[in-house]
């Protein structure tokens, strides 16, 4: 009898470290399941795309954390958390669906309509259509320098953050497409440029895929890609200091530099 006191004290400290790495794994679970379905209730885009999985997500977290005040119900806590962070994962998988899809018809809808312009624009004389459009394109530009001709695109025809062409940008567009095949020598380089708000290495890739829509744009439109360079330049070489909102919403540009006549395009920044 004196000698099984020592095994049963063993087993009970055992018994009872078990329990507490049980413990921790419940409570590690229940805090990622909560930092999911935190992410997605905050996020309109899931509630509107998929507000049956933010419930399910949230009825699943609340059952994991009405279980985990019992003793005894790890496991059960460690299912329904479960539950809750697929069901929020779901939920976001959802709502990037839904915009990618918003974002599909929002484009085939523009380029249709760019299309039509495009052919009702190629009605009229090709002779004062031409002169009409250099005009405008230099009156667009914002320099002539070594780097040649310069028009600037603002921030005002991109939403914060994103880089899908508002509509406000088919005016603008069009010129371009008009000019560049009225001139078809001509060659352009796109360089999008961002203020320094952010990780460098986000501004840099945001301001490739501003860059990048404008010219996919041109390309839709009849522009023969190989007339077109795409650069993305990030926070680097602000017109403005960033220091103001002014400032920095100067430096949220696209920027089209056009080659000579002859198709010469100055050498890249």
């Amino acid at each position: 009898m004196r000698r099984a006191t020592p095994i049963a004290a063993l087993a009970l400290l055992a018994l009872a470290g078990l329990q507490g790495c049980a413990s921790q794994r419940s409570e590690s679970a229940l805090a990622d399941a909560n930092t999911a379905f935190q992410k997605v209730k905050d996020d309109s885009d899931v509630l509107r795309s998929a507000p049956r999985d933010v419930i399910r997500a949230g009825e699943s977290l609340a059952r994991a954390d009405r279980l985990s005040s019992y003793i005894g119900t790890g496991a059960d806590v460690r299912h329904y958390a479960y539950l809750s962070q697929r069901y929020s994962e779901i939920a976001g998988e959802h709502a990037k669906l839904a915009l990618n899809q918003e974002r599909i018809a929002k484009l085939d809808l523009e380029r249709q309509r760019l299309q039509l312009a495009l052919r009702e624009a190629k009605l009229a004389s090709v002779q004062q259509q031409g002169k009409w459009l250099e005009a405008q394109i230099n009156a667009l530009a914002s320099e002539q320098s070594d780097r040649g001709l310069v028009m600037t695109l603002g921030d005002v025809l991109f939403d914060t953050g994103r880089a899908d062409l508002k509509s406000s940008a088919s005016r603008t567009v069009l010129k371009l497409v008009q000019f560049l095949q009225l001139n078809p020598r001509r060659v352009v380089r796109i360089e999008g440029y961002t203020d320094s708000t952010g990780a460098p290495e986000d501004n840099l890739k945001l301001s490739r895929d501003r860059a990048q829509a404008v010219a996919d744009m041109l390309v839709d439109l009849g522009v023969d890609e190989k007339r077109i360079e795409v650069e993305g330049y990030g926070d680097q070489y602000p017109i403005e200091a960033n220091a103001s909102e002014r400032g920095r919403a100067q430096n949220r540009r696209v920027e089209i530099v056009f080659s000579d006549d002859k198709g010469k395009l100055a050498a890249p920044r």
